[in-house]
């Protein structure tokens, strides 16, 4: 049995949603951030040394980061659903996707939401000073560095409806979260229409709702 040891507000949605797409049978142990540090509990590092989220068991097998997860079970469990045949240039691009969302795509966002902290935290004293340096930073390098990432997405769909072509795949999957935090952080619906319209097609998935069903709230929905 698959078991999804399952953050809230987390990737780990994206592993839900990927389960149900599927159609396999799977259990959830569920844990909840600190409310003060907003960090995964310590529970989790009895799963995996890391404490982080998504991480899944299958009988015998641990498996951690979302790529591999994603892979896994496709590879695995998916009976040739949601990814391309192997040696096709369609599979070479879901390749790249796949490993884009989290090794590209969401730097950036990470930076923006650790560097919004800094403003929000800093001691009182010396809070000017870190929103200061905080704004020029996200203005000089962050902001850019977003604008960059989403005019390059968007333009990737401006060729199809999917990221790797007109079929729906888990390197879709994938690229959720990332436009997920980027709509919550940037906005999309004026810059980059057609990612807004991908998120409104995903969101509107069967799938995606009763991944929602099971996991409970999302923010990023």
């Amino acid at each position: 049995m698959i078991t999804v040891h399952h953050l809230e507000d987390s990737r780990s949605q994206r592993v839900l949603w990927l389960l149900e797409e599927l159609g396999l049978d799977y259990e959830i142990t569920r844990y909840a951030r600190d409310p003060k540090t907003m960090l995964a509990p310590d529970s989790l590092r009895r799963v995996h040394p890391l404490g982080k989220s998504p991480v899944i068991t299958d009988d015998s097998h641990t498996v951690a980061e979302t790529g591999h997860i994603v892979d896994y079970l496709v590879t695995h469990h998916g009976n040739g659903r949601l990814a391309p045949e192997p040696g096709t240039p369609e599979r070479l691009a879901y390749d790249y996707w796949l490993h884009y969302a989290e090794g590209s795509a969401m730097p950036p966002l990470l930076l923006h939401l650790v560097f919004d902290t800094v403003e929000r935290k800093a001691p009182l004293v010396i809070r000017p000073i870190a929103r200061a340096i905080s704004a020029n930073v996200k203005k000089q390098f962050i902001r850019p560095q977003l604008d960059l990432h989403l005019d390059y997405m968007e333009n990737e769909l401006r060729q199809h409806d999917w990221f790797v072509g007109d079929d729906f795949t888990a390197a879709d999957i994938m690229m959720s979260f990332p436009l997920e935090a980027a709509a919550s952080r940037r906005g999309l619906a004026e810059r980059c229409p057609r990612l807004a319209t991908f998120l409104e097609r995903i969101h509107a998935r069967d799938a995606y709702q009763r991944a929602l069903e099971r996991g409970g709230p999302y923010a990023y929905a």
